[in-house]
């Protein structure tokens, strides 16, 4: 069958789900220490690499821009301009962002494994560092490749396909997880070379597929709904053998035929990939659209609509600072011309609440995480509590990246809400979490955990939507990824400034603190930081929903 937006969004699902092996850190953290004869902060620092890699994904975005996005010039100055940008179109796309990402992977991972099996003399810990920022950085290729290449395919339902890719980047650890329980349990080791080898692999035989097709009128939401389906259903799965895992101990045929099931379940998407190709084959595609947010270049929608006209109007006086309002044949306005790039939309107010918003939300929910053994054990939840509580973490942020997703798709299209009033609750939901964390009762970390990852995984699938909706498609990998690097940032100013100095200080010469005293200022002040990120996300969505208003409009234009 002839290749189009649905095989090219199973090909993007199976990539997203071999790519987070950054978050499988804990199985192969312990060899890399004592091979390397690393102290704890040693490892600590190389760590710290693995968290700036996985999030500073502002070259992948630059590199994305640069050679997979079609123009946007809708007529070209001269026939040379004209043949030059069908040749690089036919030429480049996404599969090079893929094939950047898939050398970052392999060279990253492969050199670790042989300086853990002794092949080359120990590095110095700098080269180590580099060697899992390499391994790492490697996700934000595979993630914006997959991601707005999905954006580009479904521009009506940005929400859900992205709440969908980043739901199985999500559960990728627990699935790799799975693969080491049943293939290499007990040897780490080689379980590095697997994260050097599977990822690269799968996304060299995938990334010609995964590419932009011209957009087709379609039962998109229905298929879409299928691949949601699947996601639920592997998730599900996941937390079932998370579970069950830490009650019994399965043998080694139990454990390879919990994983070929979940091959099965992965195998699913293509079903309804060629189900969905098919339908469409018998269509006749439309052109791509050439504006980069959910109001495209229509003037016949603003004709005779001046309540619309008003409101695209209003959206971009309070947009850009620039001003920057096109006004085309018939004196019709629409947002700010063609898309942004990145110095443009970061001169914009709208990105800086964007960027603090998120180094709230996602800074407090990563930082939380980084110490949820030590949070657990001042507690006095046992070993197995600890790791099934770190365990259930991915499909909570599973849970929270496809959920926000799609109903925040279902309520704008629907009711009219704006999606950044979902950030809003989100972020209120996240600070009540972090107040669960610290009040200390019993039990108070499962409630807590379940709050603070379901609305931390929401906020990368928000963002990056908000993103493409309102600063558009041209440029938003390399702006969805600049604002992305708020979450190492606020995890580090959380995990180090907050919860790290508040421990020592409560520990004192004895290193080790056990009570909720121990954690729970820092967890008062997350929660303080939360409950100002929703104030910001708030104003965004003041700032915002005059565009937001305008899309509900034009979709019952179209409608019509």
């Amino acid at each position: 069958m002839e290749s189009g937006k649905w095989i090219a969004a199973a090909a993007s699902i199976w990539i997203q789900s071999t790519a987070g092996g950054s978050y499988a850190f804990s199985i192969y953290s312990a060899v890399l220490k004592s091979t390397q004869d690393y102290d704890q902060a040693t490892l600590d620092t190389v760590s710290v690499f693995k968290d700036i890699g996985a999030n500073a994904g502002v070259l992948s975005g630059l590199l994305y821009a640069a050679v997979a996005v079609p123009s946007q010039n809708p007529s070209p100055r001269s026939q040379l301009l004209r043949l030059s940008r069908r040749w690089i179109n036919f030429s480049l796309g996404p599969w090079v962002v893929h094939a950047a990402g898939a050398a970052q992977c392999f060279l990253g991972y492969f050199l670790m494994w042989l300086s853990v099996v002794g092949v080359i003399r120990r590095p110095h810990v700098s080269l180590m560092c580099l060697f899992m920022f390499l391994a790492a950085h490697a996700q934000t290729f595979f993630n914006t490749a997959n991601v707005v290449t999905a954006v580009h395919n479904f521009p009506d339902y940005s929400g859900t396909i992205v709440g969908i890719m980043k739901g199985f980047l999500g559960l990728s650890g627990a699935m790799l997880i799975q693969a080491y329980q049943a293939l290499f349990k007990g040897n780490p080791s080689t379980f590095i070379l697997m994260l050097a080898l599977l990822p690269s692999l799968v996304s060299l035989l995938l990334m010609c597929v995964v590419k932009i097709y011209p957009t087709t009128k379609g039962e998109d939401k229905k298929y879409l709904n299928g691949f949601s389906i699947v996601a639920l259903l592997v998730a599900a799965y996941l937390m079932i053998m998370i579970i069950l895992e830490n009650i019994f101990t399965f043998p080694s045929l139990a454990r390879i035929a919990t994983f070929i099931l979940l091959l099965l379940l992965l195998s699913s998407p293509l079903k309804i990939a060629t189900q969905a190709q098919s339908k469409e084959s018998h269509r006749r595609p439309e052109a791509s659209p050439v504006e980069g947010n959910l109001l495209m270049h229509d003037p016949l929608l603003l004709e005779n609509d001046e309540s619309l006209a008003h409101d695209v109007r209003e959206y971009c006086e309070l947009s850009s600072d620039r001003g920057q309002l096109e006004t085309i044949s018939g004196g019709n306005i629409f947002p700010c011309g063609e898309s942004m790039n990145v110095l443009e939309a970061m001169s914009t107010l709208n990105f800086w609440l964007l960027f603090i918003a998120m180094a709230c939300g996602m800074g407090s929910g990563l930082a939380t995480i980084n110490n949820m053994s030590q949070i657990g054990e001042s507690l006095g939840y046992n070993t197995v509590e600890r790791n099934t509580l770190v365990s259930l973490w991915s499909i909570w942020n599973f849970l929270g990246r496809f959920g926000a997703g799609y109903v925040s798709d279902i309520l704008l299209h629907n009711e009219g809400w704006a999606r950044p009033i979902f950030m809003v609750v989100t972020q209120a939901t996240m600070a009540a979490g972090h107040a669960i964390i610290a009040s200390g009762f019993s039990g108070n970390l499962y409630l807590g955990t379940i709050l603070v990852g379901v609305c931390y995984g929401s906020q990368w699938s928000l963002m990056p939507t908000i993103t493409s909706e309102i600063f558009g498609l041209q440029h938003m990998g390399t702006i969805f990824n600049t604002i992305a690097i708020a979450s190492p940032v606020g995890s580090y100013f959380f995990s180090v400034w907050v919860i790290g100095d508040i421990y020592d200080e409560e520990a004192g010469e004895e290193k080790s603190c056990s009570g909720t005293h121990c954690f729970m200022l820092s967890f008062f002040i997350l929660s303080s930081a939360c409950v100002f990120g929703s104030v910001v996300a708030l104003t965004l969505f003041f700032r915002t929903r005059a565009f937001y208003r305008s899309v509900v409009l034009r979709r019952l234009q179209q409608c019509q």
